[in-house]
């Protein structure tokens, strides 16, 4: 069972900007500290072979220029690749292009950060949405993440398909939903539309069979 309040309060979330060579782009991030070492975590996010223990099968080839496809997700290439310290990549669903920025960072006491951005231009989908649309989707990877750092064994495909909806799972989409709310007004989002969008949000995630198209 996962304890849903401390993994949201586990977690931190910040919503930005970054100026592109198109132009301004919105920047959603997320951050957990986990119990492992620098080393272990970067593998963890980079190892064909772990993870789909985590989060999705994929792919491709996990290095700088390759291109890699999650399964019954996003596809993109491999731009830039610091290992163990960071890489950056396209992330494209749904005939649309963002991207993704991962860092691993050292904490004290032998332990690591994950610094996750997630690079999007400002449109139709965001203005409906906010950025929880994208943040529970990087959220409830990063339960799986935690979980796997833990030694839990992974769910079965169909166990982590039904999570989402079941009652511990709703609960956390709605706390994630409203962590996103705050995010947003914290980066001066008017209140009324990111709670309206807020709301859209979290109706999609738990009252439908899929999460929102660009999550």
């Amino acid at each position: 069972m996962i304890d849903v309040v401390q993994q949201i309060n586990s977690v931190r979330r910040q919503v930005g900007t970054r100026v592109l060579e198109a132009g301004e782009a919105r920047v959603v991030t997320v951050s957990q500290v986990y119990d492992t070492e620098p080393e272990d975590l970067w593998d963890a996010c980079t190892s064909a072979e772990r993870i789909p223990r985590w989060f999705l099968p994929v792919t491709g080839e996990l290095r700088l220029g390759g291109q890699y496809q999650l399964e019954g997700n996003a596809s993109g290439t491999v731009e830039r690749c610091d290992p163990p310290k960071s890489f950056f990549a396209t992330w494209e669903y749904a005939g649309q292009v963002s991207w993704i920025e991962v860092r691993v960072l050292p904490e004290s006491g032998g332990r690591a950060r994950l610094e996750l951005d997630h690079i999007a231009h400002e449109d139709e989908h965001w203005t409906q949405y906010g950025p929880g649309a994208v943040g529970i989707g990087w959220d409830m990877g990063l339960i799986g993440l935690a979980l796997h750092l833990a030694g839990e064994p992974p769910l079965s495909p169909d166990d982590a398909m039904a999570w989402p909806l079941s009652a511990e799972g709703r609960e956390f989409t709605t706390r994630s939903s409203q962590s996103w709310y705050e995010a947003s007004v914290a980066s001066g989002a008017d209140p009324a539309a990111a709670r309206e969008a807020a709301d859209r949000t979290t109706a999609a995630y738990t009252a439908a069979p899929e999460p929102p198209a660009g999550s």
